[in-house]
């Protein structure tokens, strides 16, 4: 079965210069948090927790087309301060975002889905999936902070659904199997927001541990932790700060080409497919099905081979599947454009990069980049200044290791 991921691609534009942004650390945002839960309802919470955002090193376009996809956790954060009140259930969950400055109040006893805003439909979602795993919720009063930059293809909504659904967890004292949550949260997605997302964002939040990357069957679900332990080696991700508009139905046509080519090649999943058996049926499809089959076969064996590699300690052979991987998005799936092209140009010409790639839906957003870690600094500097110096816009960027997946704070 083939599912599509849609994302929202805004026109291109230079936004206003950003100094590089600081690592907060959880303890941080904890304690503004807290702070602000403290000033708004006169109280402290009763429970604090954290999910992250996460970037995918390699598998992309293909969590749709039943392939694997090999995410981590990165070290920015959706955080969620809560305290059940002393109001007659079911009462109300009243959310307040530090982020947004705005709060929402959702009656506990309908939950239904509704117009509450950006930030709003994914709360409700998860509060109502999260009513059918749980206990009754009670009345809550709750705050929440990001540093999980919006719009980067980093899963800033993934983290505030998993959040919010942890935060469910903790104030009603019932741990949900992780993959359970997992889903729950995607559900809030397609049902709350309308955004039909495949499996990778949400249970990359929940499911991701520190100093490991996520290797995930989107097929059957079934995930494996692999180690990323070498300390010498840092990701660097680069925001390139711009989107373009695309004419419309980019997505829906690439879905309807990989349909297509499964019909021609007679199959019911990708899976079932060499690159042998693609190019000998090259004849039979379309130029353009070809090479978004093409993609699909050779980016599902690509992130195997990366996690293979990553567990022989291998670095370099996962830098070359991640050029590979952005070489296949740029010339087959044709999602990259020449922004995310000359970042990824300028990575593999700097000194201390093993290997880069686009990441996320393309059109725009990020790269992702693996580097020597006492190099790391420098090769940021100057990817960036070059950058700019080149298309005027000033990209953002920081440097991550494998972060902890959602849990608990306080």
């Amino acid at each position: 079965m083939i599912q599509v991921y849609f994302q929202l691609c805004l026109p291109v534009q230079q936004r206003p210069p950003t100094p590089p942004m600081p690592t907060p650390s959880i303890t941080d945002l904890t304690e503004e948090v807290r702070s602000q839960f403290k000033a708004k309802f006169g109280t402290d919470p009763e429970v604090v927790v954290a999910a992250p955002g996460r970037v995918n090193l390699i598998g992309e376009h293909i969590d749709y087309c039943d392939g694997f996809v090999l995410p981590m956790a990165i070290d920015r954060y959706t955080i969620v301060a809560a305290k059940k009140t002393a109001a007659d259930a079911p009462g109300t969950a009243e959310v307040y975002s530090i982020d947004m400055d705005d709060t929402l109040t959702v009656p506990l006893d309908k939950i239904e889905k509704g117009d509450r805003g950006f930030w709003g439909n994914y709360v409700t979602g998860v509060l109502a999936g999260m009513a059918e795993q749980c206990p009754e919720i009670p009345p809550l009063q709750a705050v929440t902070r990001s540093n999980v930059p919006i719009g980067g293809g980093l899963s800033s909504s993934a983290s505030l659904e998993v959040a919010v659904g942890t935060m469910v967890e903790a104030i009603t004292d019932t741990p949900i199997d992780p993959v359970t949550k997992g889903l729950v949260c995607q559900k809030a997605e397609h049902e709350f927001v309308g955004v039909p997302c495949g499996i990778m964002d949400q249970f990359a939040s929940v499911l991701c541990k520190k100093d490991h990357v996520l290797l995930l069957d989107c097929r059957d679900q079934s995930f494996e932790q692999i180690p990323f332990t070498n300390p010498d080696i840092a990701v660097l991700i680069i925001n390139s700060e711009v989107k373009h508009e695309l004419s419309g139905g980019e997505y829906a046509q690439r879905r309807s080409s990989c349909e297509k080519a499964t019909r021609i090649l007679e199959v019911d999943s990708f899976r079932d497919l060499t690159m042998d058996q693609v190019t000998a049926k090259r004849d039979s499809m379309d130029p353009v099905v070809f090479k978004r089959a093409k993609h699909v076969v050779g980016e599902i064996a690509r992130t195997t081979d990366a996690a293979a590699a990553l567990k022989a300690d291998k670095w370099d052979k996962v830098g070359e599947l991640m050029y590979a991987s952005h070489n296949s998005l740029r010339d087959d799936f044709e999602v990259s454009c020449k922004e995310l092209d000359m970042l990824v140009e300028l990575a593999s010409n700097t000194e201390g990069v093993i290997g880069s790639r686009m990441t996320g839906g393309g059109f725009g957003g990020c790269t992702v980049t693996l580097v020597e870690g006492d190099k790391a600094a420098a090769a940021s500097e100057s990817i960036c200044n070059q950058y700019e110096q080149a298309t005027g816009v000033k990209p953002t960027a920081f440097v991550t290791r494998p972060s902890q997946g959602a849990h608990r704070v306080v």
